[in-house]
């Protein structure tokens, strides 16, 4: 048992899920936070925006559900015509939802001897933080700040009618013409879930296809339903600025077309929270951008200065956040530890349908990074998708030749993200494509298409042999 210092910056995934590892290990455990227990992932990012979506697919599937053979009638028995939501109500419940969470996990910190301090800190020197004028020592010090919506001079939010991603949860009335400005995942997964909510939706893409850093079979399937939902989609048109007149909001894009609405949605990325902490005084490093460089066990250029999640730039997931962590108090304080391998993370982007990765990409397979044999099944010839409705969607796994391990896999439809766990378990573990298949799958289940799948890579290597 260690009987160290560790002082952690930021309260989010990747600070505490550090704190609670080095505490499990006998550790002296600071957390210095001034946003709130949780960070963004918890307060204004994961949670909230994953509650919202939670209520944009129960109106996706109502949308569906005359297929279904239901229908809604009114108190005297007429047929109901409109469903309405309360975006009001919805966002309270969001915004409980993540207090409560936040409170979770400050108890759970608590209950686990870990000292919480409110307030900004930043390093004077390796192994020494500042926190309004109190002084802390450190062993080890990690930097966990995570990261903020990127604005523009000419884009610049009003916390009212032009928003970022953390100010949406405080609209009461529903837009009348929501933009959004941004195709990537916090881009997409807003204008996937507010078109579900019954809001008119454009969607401003600087590129040719939504979600340009996704699969391309997989980026289609969404455009392709998108659209026929009712989005407008705006491809390869670069956002100038975007301006206020009362309640009307003007996206103005570089080739002179203008777009108008209630309300706008900026969704440029994210900038890291690594001004003024002190960090390259004390002989931290810093990428382009202010992300601070970490290798895979989450050291920095500092001896003593470890940095995980957001602000490292790695890849901007709450899960890798948590793991970066944990990688860095293991490797600290002398547990075992396996450096953080990209290639066994699984992500998922909360549209509707949902798009779940793991491992190689289609992309590095066309590019020859990685040789790999690939088969795509479609959802709709799934039994049990047949009876949900399910018509859009695929499972697409990638194996090696010759030895058929499992390298990668893309699952698109309702659940992805519960439904990519099999693929990932397999390329975790180096399963091949064979022990994946004859692992018993329920009959009907959406993830028996997996199985599926895994059975038709096999008849590459029937044919190799033979």
């Amino acid at each position: 048992m260690s009987t160290d210092k560790v002082v952690i910056l930021g309260g989010g995934p990747g600070g505490y899920e550090a704190a609670l590892v080095a505490s499990q290990l006998g550790a002296e455990v600071t957390v210095v936070d001034s946003d709130g227990i949780g960070g963004s992932a918890v307060l204004t990012d994961c949670v909230p925006s994953k509650t919202l979506i939670a209520t944009a697919e129960v109106m996706t599937e109502v949308a569906a559900a005359a297929e279904l053979g239901i229908d809604f009638h009114d108190h005297e028995g007429d047929a109901a015509r409109t469903i309405r939501v309360d975006l009001a109500r919805v966002n309270a419940r969001v915004k409980a939802l993540a207090a409560d969470q936040s409170d979770d996990i400050a108890r759970r910190l608590d209950k686990e001897g870990v000292r919480v301090v409110k307030g900004r800190g930043r390093l004077d020197g390796p192994g020494r933080v500042v926190v309004d004028g109190a002084t802390y020592d450190a062993d080890a010090v990690l930097v966990a700040t995570g990261a903020a919506p990127r604005t523009l001079p000419s884009a610049q939010p009003d916390g009212e009618r032009i928003l970022t991603w953390e100010q949406v949860y405080d609209l009461t009335e529903m837009p009348s013409k929501l933009i959004v400005v941004g195709s990537g995942v916090t881009g997409a997964e807003f204008a996937s879930a507010y078109l579900a909510l019954g809001i008119p939706v454009t969607l401003v893409s600087s590129r040719d296809r939504v979600l340009p850093g996704e699969d391309a079979d997989a980026s289609k399937v969404l455009e392709d339903v998108s659209i026929r939902r009712g989005m407008t989609v705006l491809s390869t048109s670069r956002m100038e600025s975007v301006t206020r007149d009362g309640d009307v909001v003007t996206v103005r894009l570089t080739d002179g077309r203008e777009v108008q609405g209630s309300h706008c949605i900026l969704a440029l990325g994210s900038v890291p929270n690594t001004a003024d902490l002190g960090l390259e005084d004390a002989g931290v490093i810093l990428k382009d951008g202010g992300f601070v460089y970490v290798d895979r066990v989450s050291r920095t250029s500092a001896r003593g200065v470890y940095a995980a999640g957001d602000c490292t730039g790695v890849l901007m997931l709450a899960s890798v956040a948590a793991m970066q962590g944990r990688i860095a108090m293991w490797h600290f304080l002398g547990d075992t530890v396996h450096p953080l391998d990209l290639k066994k993370v699984s992500s998922n982007v909360f549209t509707a349908p949902e798009i779940a990765t793991v491992g190689w990409s289609q992309k590095s397979v066309d590019a020859g990074d990685m040789l790999a044999d690939v088969v795509t099944l479609p959802l709709s010839g799934n039994a049990r998708a047949k009876m949900q409705g399910v018509r859009d969607g695929f499972v697409k796994l990638f194996c090696r030749p010759g030895t058929g391990i499992v390298v990668g896999g893309v699952v698109v439809g309702p659940r992805a993200s519960e439904l990519i766990h099999p693929i990932s378990v397999a390329v975790a573990e180096s399963l091949t494509a064979d022990q994946l298949a004859q692992v018993f799958t329920v009959y009907p289940s959406v993830s028996g298409s997996i199985a599926e799948a895994a059975r038709r890579l096999h008849r590459f290597e029937a044919g190799r042999t033979s």
